[in-house]
């Protein structure tokens, strides 16, 4: 701050009498004030700013690791079946063979260290009132909350992002969360991966629709009932603060 004061003390005119010598000293102070209080703002601009770079790496980095492990559960063989059992809480599953389309979301995620059955467990406990009714239920059920499609949607509504349902196939993003209502009226769900199509316009999904965990262009073969991101992108959220 010597440096800024001399400045100032340069570019003020001197003067001799005692009310301007006043005007001069409250201006140089107003001067020296705002100065302090733009540079903290800026200090503190370029760290938020910095922050945030690192948030958006992180998850890049995130979303890659997603992608591999959903690439991954295509090289298992997995009957489809959706009967309830017992499993154990937290980090429960049904047999490995075994699964439907939000099982593989459920090991996916679980492979890089985040619990949906855990994490969907809480959230219901704490605002159970807020999910669907479809199944007759009074409270949680750690067996087969996180293997119902419905559920997943009203979780990655609340605990992540939301994202409009677009008939441009390049507002899905890799490693967002996609679900569809087949025929029948069966929910169904799966994970957009950075593999494109035969003809480069769609990007793959992996999901269990019967035969197993597979990476299929099927973006647009069925009615799309919800788009997700989980965890939020901080970029978005930046965006919208």
């Amino acid at each position: 701050m010597n440096t800024l004061a001399r400045f100032l003390a340069e570019i003020m005119p001197v003067k001799h009498s005692r009310s301007s010598v006043i005007r001069s000293y409250t201006i140089k102070s107003f001067l020296l004030l705002f100065i302090m209080v733009f540079s903290s703002f800026a200090g503190n601009a370029q760290e938020t700013s910095e922050k945030l770079a690192d948030s958006r790496s992180m998850h890049e980095i995130f979303v890659k690791k997603l992608i591999a492990a959903a690439i991954e559960r295509t090289g298992h063989q997995v009957t489809y079946n959706g009967s309830y059992r017992k499993i154990a809480y937290p980090g429960g599953d049904v047999p490995a063979d075994i699964g439907v389309c939000t099982d593989e979301i459920v090991r996916i995620y679980r492979a890089l260290g985040i619990d949906l059955q855990k994490e969907v467990h809480e959230d219901m406990r704490r605002h159970f009132s807020l999910y669907p009714k479809n199944w007759g239920l009074k409270r949680p059920d750690t067996n087969i909350d996180h293997r119902r499609v419905p559920n997943l949607q009203t979780f990655f509504t609340r605990k992540g992002e939301k994202l409009i349902v677009d008939s441009n196939a390049e507002a899905y993003k890799p490693g967002n969360l996609v679900t569809w209502m087949l025929p029948g009226n069966l929910p169904h769900i799966g994970i957009v991966t950075d593999r494109r199509s035969e003809d480069g316009l769609r990007p793959m999904i992996v999901h269990n629709i019967g035969a197993g965990p597979v990476l299929e262009d099927m973006l647009f073969a069925y009615k799309i009932t919800g788009h997700y991101c989980y965890p939020a992108n901080p970029a978005r959220s930046s965006r919208n603060e």
